[in-house]
């Protein structure tokens, strides 16, 4: 269904736009979200997509430094 929408206040619209941007979608798809979301259906996303792209890449480093001493194979636990 296709669905025109006039007057959209200033804050929503703009809420709108940061959704669309920070998940690198349309800002048609954030809408549908938020309007899913106001409306108490949910989305039609898995639950933790959400989270998906929210770090920038110096917080991904840092997480995967944090990480990298637990990514080692210890060889004296493998003979």
């Amino acid at each position: 269904m296709t669905l025109t929408l006039q007057d959209i206040p200033a804050d929503l619209a703009a809420m709108i736009e940061k959704q669309a941007a920070e998940q690198g979608s349309s800002l048609s798809q954030a809408a549908v979200q938020l309007l899913e979301r106001g409306a108490g259906l949910g989305s039609r996303q898995h639950h933790l997509d959400r989270f998906a792209g929210l770090w920038t890449a110096e917080e991904a480093a840092e997480f995967d430094a944090a990480l990298s001493e637990q990514r080692q194979i210890d060889p004296d636990l493998w003979r």
